[in-house]
């Protein structure tokens, strides 16, 4: 699994001109997930985003997470993050799971 994390201060996804996911305050996750990810490995991924200390408090910069902030998430499957463009001119995906794979461990009660 791997996941790019990015500070927000809003964020949004649309597709085809309609928006399909937002938050305000909080954290962009682009998430690729690999054909050997278990639950397990999401369960983690997902407690340590939660937990990390990205954002600043009184006394320091990294000092609070994304819970202690009142934050949000916004999740975005990318299985490109898996590409591999070593060869050739034309990047493979054979790194990342399938689309079926990916959206069974995907499920929003696997981070609850």
């Amino acid at each position: 699994m791997r996941t790019i994390i990015q500070r927000v201060i809003s964020s949004q996804v649309e597709v085809d001109g309609e928006v399909v996911g937002e938050i305000g305050r909080g954290l962009n996750l682009l998430v690729g997930i690999a054909p050997t990810d278990t639950e397990v490995e999401i369960q983690w991924s997902a407690r340590k985003c939660l937990e990390l200390r990205l954002f600043p408090g009184e006394e320091a910069t990294w000092e609070k997470s994304v819970q202690e902030i009142g934050g949000e998430l916004l999740v975005i499957s990318q299985f490109t993050l898996y590409g591999d463009c070593r060869k050739g001119r034309r990047p493979s995906f054979s790194g990342s799971a399938s689309p079926e794979d990916a959206e069974v461990l995907a499920r929003p009660e696997l981070v609850a």
